[in-house]
């Protein structure tokens, strides 16, 4: 089973009858949902920081995109189940790139290394990605 099967039994769709191409936009979708939904909570974490600071909406935009990976990171350290070398060893990445990650070195690592830190982070933060695929699953049945 892939990581967005469930997904797709949420929303009532059938895997099996999407061809290759219209599964691969759907993947698509739902993983961009759900990297908003990830940047919403960045975002209500550091509302009294961003207030501080009296940042522009893009600006703060852009710092959420180039800080989504770093926030998923420490979160995922936060709970204590992973360690660095875990962390590594999990997405098939260098130790000193999740470094470099982690201090803000690397802005724009892979899509395929995001991918598997947000199924990190959803295998040890569950409450938190129920949450989030209710708000996905009804933003997409609004869009």
């Amino acid at each position: 089973m892939s990581a967005v099967e469930p997904l797709y039994q949420l929303i009532g769709v059938h895997p099996k009858k999407l061809t290759k191409e219209q599964s691969i936009l759907l993947d698509i979708a739902l993983f961009s949902y759900i990297c908003e939904e990830l940047k919403n909570i960045a975002r209500e974490n550091y509302k009294t920081y961003f207030y501080l600071i009296k940042l522009e909406t893009e600006k703060e935009n852009t710092m959420f995109e180039i800080n989504l990976e770093r926030w998923i990171i420490n979160d995922i350290l936060s709970t204590k189940e992973y360690s660095l070398q875990g962390i590594a060893y999990y997405t098939d990445t260098p130790p000193d790139v999740i470094e470099e990650v982690m201090i803000g070195y690397n802005t724009r690592s892979s899509g395929i290394f995001l991918r598997k830190i947000i199924e990190l982070h959803r295998s040890v933060r569950r409450e938190l990605y129920s949450e989030i695929m209710k708000n996905v699953i009804a933003q997409y049945k609004n869009d």
